[in-house]
């Protein structure tokens, strides 16, 4: 049995709950998971040293210790061959790993690699004052931590933001366009997909769906009418509208009703139910 932990930063994890306190938690904060065993001598010198620096840390991460005695499921999940073998967890994925006794040297340049730089805690903070509504603050704060870390990729989000708040559309798309690949990328395509659908949507409603009624046969028409559903957040009759202009012209505009789609998805986001029925429904049309 593991001996009891003293420690807010230290946690002992298993089998059942591992998902929990590991996976989800590193969404928020990242993780570092020791696999372990009592009988393993390199563990009892590398684990004293992650407690310490996981208490020195004061909370920029987790320490999570699994003994791969009591958790085999783990051990078999994670191809743990040889201990000790520490992971990184970032945003419910792994970041790095080692394996064996490192020097102190060795693991705090592991761990400068997992924690979040000096110019993704500043991005942060701008997220916060961009929350709060301090729009010049949070500026400053983003280009700051660009200057910090020219690939914080979260701050040019965070510029593109505040471009679309001012309205300048065309440069938080070119803000959106360097964001690289990585966990921001996500959050520039559901804001270039937003920045997109509302350009695109102005429009009288009731004078498009009147047109619409008119000319039932007009795709232009049908096309106005579901950016306009769209720029108002009326996302599936729009979706309705647009798969309807695909069914019956699939190069309509230069695929501008399937593209169209895509940027409802985009912002809709990955696993929302309304996307993914769409999304089939598109791939029966496309792929018939």
């Amino acid at each position: 049995m593991a001996e009891p932990i003293a420690s807010a930063h230290v946690i002992d994890v298993t089998d059942a709950d591992f998902d929990a306190q590991v996976v989800q938690r590193s969404q928020e904060t990242p993780v570092v998971v020791d696999f372990w065993a009592p009988w393993c001598g390199p563990c009892r010198t590398l684990g004293p040293l992650l407690e310490r620096l996981a208490d020195e840390h004061a909370g920029a991460f987790i320490l999570a210790k699994v003994n791969i005695d009591e958790n085999p499921g783990l051990a078999e999940a994670f191809r743990v061959q040889s201990i000790p073998m520490v992971v990184g967890l970032r945003d419910g994925q792994m970041a790095a790993h080692f394996v064996g006794a490192q020097p102190e040297e060795a693991v705090r340049a592991f761990l400068a690699k997992l924690l979040p730089s000096a110019g993704e805690l500043t991005a942060e903070e701008g997220s916060t004052l961009l929350a709060a509504g301090k729009i010049d603050e949070a500026q400053a704060a983003f280009q700051r931590a660009l200057d910090l870390d020219p690939r914080a990729d979260a701050a040019l989000v965070g510029l593109a933001a505040v471009q679309a708040e001012r309205h300048d559309h065309d440069a938080a798309l070119a803000l959106l366009e360097r964001v690289g690949p990585g966990p921001a990328r996500q959050d520039a395509d559901r804001l270039a997909a937003a920045i997109r659908i509302r350009q695109a949507g102005a429009g009288d409603e009731a004078a498009l769906r009147a047109a619409l009624e008119a000319r039932p046969d007009d795709l232009d028409a049908r096309f106005a009418l579901a950016r306009a559903l769209a720029a108002a957040g009326r996302y599936d009759e729009a979706l309705e509208h647009y798969l309807t202009i695909v069914k019956r012209d699939r190069t309509f505009g230069d695929d501008a009703a399937r593209k169209a789609m895509l940027d409802v998805f985009d912002l809709l986001g990955h696993g929302a139910e309304l996307a993914d029925r769409y999304r089939s429904e598109l791939a029966k049309v496309l792929f018939r």
